[in-house]
């Protein structure tokens, strides 16, 4: 069954105009992302899949953002051959970019160029979920940050690695937490906001009570659909403030 979100049903939506699965190649290795594209899009949207991989969900969200009038690109950050059944081969398989953080920035781009090969708009933001937050904040301190107009977590993982930081000219950052999120404390959030202050970053954090890690994912026990919706609705908002 199609979910649909309380705040997204009181809205007439149109379908999207297109929406495909796209194969495409890094370095010889094959990868599969999703584009969703709009009737008359005012801008583009560049999703980053949790740890789980490119899956149904962020299909759905992709066409979700179509639906809203956003160019959508759901990209691939594993490749065809990863494993991710169970929780040992999704922990390789992020824990292997986390320890290649060249390589995290090499698939960044190829997705980037898939996504920006098929939108007739250039302005841009991106979204992550989960481990895809981090990926997202991976590019935000990245020489790719001004691809984008904004950078945007769903219950995103937030830390800074080793020998990066935030350099306070970074385009706005919106983080959407669960205030009941034991992977992602609350005293990680603190510390991301006081590396922002210190680095005279724009951020926005939103905290969502009872809500634990992953609140988005439809279906799931740790779904939170009031979570879920005023942080939709956030970020709906965002987009509008970054692709005016």
């Amino acid at each position: 069954m199609r979910f649909v979100s309380t705040f997204l049903a009181a809205t007439v939506l149109a379908a999207p105009a297109l929406a495909e699965d796209v194969a495409y190649e890094v370095d010889g290795e094959s990868f599969t992302g999703y584009w969703a594209e709009a009737e008359d899009p005012k801008g583009l949207v560049l999703i980053v899949h949790d740890w789980d991989g490119m899956t149904d969900y962020e299909r759905q969200r992709a066409d979700m953002l179509a639906e809203m009038g956003y160019n959508a690109f759901a990209l691939d950050m594993f490749g065809d051959e990863t494993p991710t059944e169970t929780m040992d081969h999704r922990r390789a398989a992020t824990g292997a970019l986390y320890q290649d953080r060249a390589r995290m920035r090499a698939l960044i781009e190829a997705g980037i160029a898939q996504a920006t090969e098929r939108s007739s708009t250039d302005q841009m933001v991106v979204a992550g979920y989960c481990f895809g937050g981090a990926v997202t904040l991976e590019m935000a301190r990245s020489d790719m940050a001004d691809t984008a107009a904004g950078y945007a977590t769903f219950h995103g993982g937030l830390g800074t690695p080793e020998g990066q930081s935030w350099d306070g000219d970074e385009p706005p950052v919106l983080i959407l937490h669960g205030g009941a999120d034991t992977s992602i404390t609350m005293s990680d959030v603190a510390t991301f906001a006081e590396e922002m202050e210190a680095a005279g970053g724009t951020y926005t954090i939103e905290v969502y009570s009872k809500a634990p890690h992953a609140f988005t994912v439809f279906g799931s026990d740790r779904y939170q659909e009031r979570a879920d919706t005023e942080s939709w609705e956030a970020f709906t908002s965002f987009l509008g403030a970054q692709m005016s």
